[in-house]
């Protein structure tokens, strides 16, 4: 099946900024919404962001909106993730995970909660240092 691979992580000093790649094949990209979670050790997956191209549409948390920016790629088939003013809270795993449900980042509920998102990859790490 298809499976996402998200990259990009690594070691940041807290204010500074770090882009998150997510990258996917065979299958066409317009088809769905792409997910972005991340999940710290010990703590509960969370959502951050989605972002569906063909409805034109996008999802941020409350805790990372106006620092972080979803965007795509289509030719590239990529989606990304520009994270500014980072945080030691944002140290996490970022994953990346496709919905074929185009229109779920449209709704909070059940919006990157919907059981939809699959084809997760193995993840990226980001350390932000205090």
């Amino acid at each position: 099946e298809v499976q996402l691979q998200a990259s990009g992580g690594g070691l940041v000093q807290a204010g500074g900024s770090l882009r998150l790649s997510c990258a996917a094949s065979e299958f066409t990209f317009d088809d769905y919404a792409i997910g972005w979670f991340r999940q710290a050790p010990g703590k509960e997956r969370e959502g951050v962001s989605c972002i569906s191209t063909s409805e034109s549409s996008t999802y941020y948390a409350d805790s990372v909106k106006g620092r972080f920016t979803i965007s795509a790629d289509n030719a590239k088939n990529t989606v990304y993730l520009q994270m500014s003013s980072l945080k030691p809270e944002d140290t996490a795993v970022y994953y990346c995970a496709a919905n074929p449900w185009v229109s779920v980042c449209d709704y909070e509920d059940p919006g990157l909660s919907d059981p939809g998102f699959g084809s997760w990859g193995q993840g990226t790490l980001v350390t932000v240092s205090s």
